[in-house]
């Protein structure tokens, strides 16, 4: 009895099909809402033009600034929506490393993570971060209600525990896993998410966050450490509050950065960009 041999070389193309297969298979099967969801949110590109940073006060629109912050707990959605009326886009301000005694879900924070007073404020407390998933509700819950409001982008503030006296051994590592756990919650929800201060930490978080809002670099020389943001085309927001515009605009426009010079209670006015 004859047996059918096959040819030579068609193991060989069967090979190459099955290899094309499995490529093809794992293309389809990863998640294409990912990228979808990256091309959708906000991703702001190095601009020297002015925002506005207001936490406190009736929200003054009239303000000439593309982008604004705002305070995620204090603003409506009517604001947000008026605002992008306006053209502006809106960055959702939250706290998430330290404890406000006059949030309405302050109960909800664990007081085995809540630690020492933030110097400056004494209603602020710094939290626990290396034990997050003992507030990850809460927080979690910030989130969806910035995203809810129609906020395009998240500053989760207080990110730099590991720097401070917080009563707790918080490492530099413990602060990448925290910080990149609040980037990944703000992809989620939409939004687009921005490093708050940390600039020792820039250069490893940069892929992880989308733009980054910085106090004070240029008075304590910290600006360089966020250079990378620049280099992988985000946008830094910076803001001044003891120094005189001649003493950093000429130096943030250099740097590609968006600065203006505040006040620390940060109500709409005084308002002083970097033109």
């Amino acid at each position: 009895m004859l047996t059918a041999r096959l040819p030579r070389a068609l193991p060989c193309a069967l090979s190459f099909l099955l290899l094309a297969l499995i490529v093809v298979f794992a293309a389809c099967s990863s998640n294409p809402d990912q990228s979808e969801a990256k091309a959708a949110r906000w991703q702001p590109k190095p601009t020297t033009a002015a925002w506005q940073f207001q936490l406190q006060g009736r929200i003054d629109t009239s303000i000439d600034a593309p982008v604004y912050e705002i305070d995620g707990f204090d603003v409506s959605r009517a604001t947000v929506k008026k605002l992008h009326s306006l053209g502006r886009k809106v960055i959702c301000y939250i706290d998430v490393g330290s404890w406000e005694t006059y949030r309405p879900d302050a109960n909800r924070f664990p007081k085995s993570v809540i630690g020492k007073v933030y110097d400056g404020y004494p209603n602020e407390r710094w939290l626990d971060i290396r034990r997050f998933r003992k507030f990850a509700e809460p927080l979690k819950d910030r989130i969806r209600m910035c995203a809810r409001k129609g906020f395009d982008g998240l500053e989760p503030d207080n990110i730099n525990g590991w720097e401070n006296p917080t009563g707790f051994p918080i490492t530099a590592r413990d602060q990448l896993v925290f910080n990149r756990w609040i980037a990944r919650v703000a992809h989620r929800n939409g939004l687009a998410v921005g490093l708050k201060n940390d600039g020792r930490q820039a250069r490893k978080l940069v892929g992880d966050f989308d733009f980054a809002v910085v106090e004070q670099c240029f008075q304590y020389h910290e600006c360089g450490q966020f250079l990378p943001f620049i280099r992988a085309g985000k946008a830094v927001y910076s803001v001044e509050y003891e120094r005189p515009l001649s003493a950093f605009c000429a130096r943030a426009r250099k740097l590609g950065f968006s600065s203006i010079g505040k006040e620390y209670d940060l109500f709409a006015r005084p308002w002083r960009p970097c033109r």
